[in-house]
């Protein structure tokens, strides 16, 4: 029986294959961290048991929770660097 010989197509064997490059960099990751890090403290400012009426529960708590999720964590996930131009 004769042997067959496969080729790849051409248009596979002239496209480079790319490695896959996670888009957010170190300082992306870090003020998400830090948007993580607040959260957890407004969370856990909004369980204080003691007292349901004190500042830390009633007032503190959601502007932290607020700032995190609408302010800290956007920056983190749109943040380009001065030194990333595409």
């Amino acid at each position: 029986m004769a042997k067959v010989k496969r080729t790849t197509p051409a248009s596979k064997s002239k496209v480079p294959e790319e490695k896959f490059h996670f888009p957010l960099g170190k300082t992306n990751l870090l003020i998400l961290l830090l948007g993580v890090f607040i959260l957890v403290i407004g969370f856990i400012f909004m369980a204080i048991p003691e007292d349901p009426d004190a500042f830390l529960t009633r007032t503190l708590a959601p502007i932290l929770l607020v700032f995190s999720f609408l302010v800290v964590i956007p920056v983190g996930l749109l943040y380009k660097g001065k030194g990333s131009e595409k």
